[in-house]
């Protein structure tokens, strides 16, 4: 097995770990909060950290990663403004209708390709472009009823679009600097995402539910989906964290948003939650956009080698033949083409 091969089955595994895990995760919560009466989302993602991170340490005390230290202050900030995101995601939910939490996470996208575009100097090609349109048009008709706005929900909505956009950008761009896997990288930073959103989280849920956690009544049955909802969030957590960092943090989010048709269509399926041909018409048109998406980033991905090959060869040619360059006023040399193109998404 080539090593692309190996990259593009490592890839295929870590967006069915994220898909699969995250879903579990929905329906596990969905239960805890909505049946169980336990609606302290930001704690519990707490707790869901400090799980993590004690998972990733057994784990790294049996070397099955190596531990690899790097910048700090990078990881520091990368874990506080991660662990921010979140609470502010979770304050957009809570100071907005549901409506307009839902078009907070489809702004993410094109935030995300925007940041990119102005300071990472990616270009994304028109068809990419066309089939995320499709996407987000999918998503939108499928989860975006209500509408409405308020001057404090709409700053916190903005803050969260920015937050996590910058975070799962440097998500992608932390690996790659500083040349770490994504376990390295999840370990070094749950500490920090852990301690921000334990500090944070029980006032943040006191202020949205007017409910204390520590008074909350732990029966047998809300521990056991506690510590359900811990187990499956390592895996989140970790699959995350591997799959922007095989990817994009836009290829994240494309994924996101196909969780979220997925829950969509088992909670229609499984649990009789009220469904409509919106509902039904915005999931079909979503799949299209995904699906002209993962086709136009995999088109694009194997023709960038091809074109990394041609140009070698071109510089070659010219500089094999000094009558070309004479001809062409480059004293014998082949012009440095250079592609400034990344059309990964």
């Amino acid at each position: 097995m080539t090593e692309g091969q190996r990259f593009q089955l490592g890839t295929v595994g870590a967006l069915s770990l994220s898909v699969i895990s995250s879903v579990s995760i929905v329906i596990c919560n969905k239960a805890l909060i909505s049946t169980l009466g336990f609606t302290f989302a930001t704690t519990l993602t707490s707790w869901h950290l400090l799980v993590t991170f004690c998972s990733l340490h057994v784990a790294l005390w049996m070397k099955w990663f190596e531990h690899k230290p790097f910048d700090p202050r990078t990881v520091m900030g990368f874990g506080i403004l991660n662990g921010s995101s979140i609470g502010l995601l979770n304050l957009s939910l809570g100071f907005n209708s549901v409506g307009f939490y839902q078009m907070t996470k489809l702004a993410i996208i094109p935030c995300t390709v925007l940041l990119e575009t102005i300071f990472l100097r990616k270009k994304f090609s028109h068809n990419v472009q066309f089939s995320l349109a499709i996407l987000l048009l999918g998503v939108g008709i499928a989860t975006v009823t209500d509408l409405q706005l308020n001057v404090l929900g709409s700053i916190l909505s903005l803050l969260a679009v920015v937050t996590t956009c910058v975070a799962q950008i440097m998500t992608n761009s932390i690996q790659k600097k500083f040349k770490v896997s994504s376990t390295q990288l999840l370990y070094q930073s749950c500490p920090y995402q852990a301690i921000t959103l334990f500090i944070i989280g029980p006032f943040l849920d006191w202020l949205l539910t007017d409910k204390n956690v520590f008074a909350f009544s732990y029966t047998p049955r809300v521990l056991a989906f506690v510590i359900l909802s811990c187990l499956i969030s390592v895996s989140v957590n970790f699959s995350t964290f591997l799959v922007i960092g095989k990817t994009s943090p836009v290829t994240y989010q494309v994924l996101g948003h196909l969780k979220t048709c997925l829950v969509l269509a088992f909670g229609y399926v499984l649990l009789h939650d009220p469904f409509s041909w919106r509902n039904i018409f915005g999931i079909f048109v979503a799949v299209i956009g995904m699906v002209l998406y993962s086709y136009y980033c995999t088109l694009e991905s194997q023709q960038k080698p091809s074109e990394a090959v041609a140009q070698h060869s071109q510089g070659k040619e010219g500089e094999s033949d000094p009558l070309m360059g004479v001809e062409n006023g480059t004293d014998g040399k082949s012009p440095a083409w250079s592609s400034n193109k990344d059309l990964r998404a």
